[in-house]
């Protein structure tokens, strides 16, 4: 089994203490059910036991069924690669994640989506200049995080786009991702190790 956590990571938190909480358990400490959880993870497209699977391991039937949700969605999914990555650094910015942030933004880039458009969430600020698609897309996701929903208009401004099997996915994608910064950043679990995506700073007071 291996772990790719490694704590020279940018810290998660903005914090006065900002180490992390719940760091992967030693091997010989888990129990059963938790190598075999963590094997499952190891053996899927991953490979390794990283990020939100470090505090996951702590229940394993959790850690195994999020792990299969996060692959139907990053793997099995039909949004285009740059629409999902960028809707993946919007949850992560608006949830002031580092793990999914010095993840996904250079992943997004790669993907298609300009480097100024992850600048701009970078700091806050909304992206600008988008394609038609990610343009909807961050229409859509900023109002769902922000209230639990979304008009008729944004609603039908994306469903023409993506279609209904779109709108769930895309609802579905912010869900997941919200869901796994949130056990990050309870857990402080730190960003991935090398990374040379600057860290997120604190949205201006």
């Amino acid at each position: 089994m291996t772990s790719a956590t490694n704590p020279t990571g940018t810290s998660q938190g903005f914090g006065i203490s900002n180490s992390e909480r719940i760091p992967v358990p030693a091997l010989q400490a888990m129990n059963d059910a938790q190598r075999a959880a963590a094997d499952a993870i190891i053996n899927g497209p991953r490979k390794a036991i990283y990020g939100p699977f470090v505090p996951l391991l702590q229940t394993p039937v959790l850690m195994e069924r999020i792990g299969k949700l996060g692959e139907a969605l990053r793997f099995g999914g039909s949004l285009a690669d740059r629409v999902r990555e960028l809707i993946i650094c919007l949850v992560s910015r608006e949830t002031g994640n580092q793990f999914e942030w010095q993840t996904h933004a250079p992943l997004a880039i790669q993907a298609g989506v300009s480097a100024f458009a992850i600048e701009s969430l970078a700091t806050g600020r909304y992206p600008k200049n988008l394609a038609p698609d990610e343009s909807s897309a961050v229409d859509f996701v900023t109002e769902l995080l922000r209230r639990n929903g979304v008009s008729d208009a944004t609603y039908a401004e994306a469903s023409q786009i993506f279609g209904a099997h779109g709108t769930v996915e895309i609802t579905a994608l912010v869900g997941y991702f919200t869901m796994v910064c949130w056990v990050m950043n309870v857990a402080r679990t730190p960003g991935p190790g090398g990374s040379k995506t600057p860290g997120l700073t604190p949205f201006p007071a």
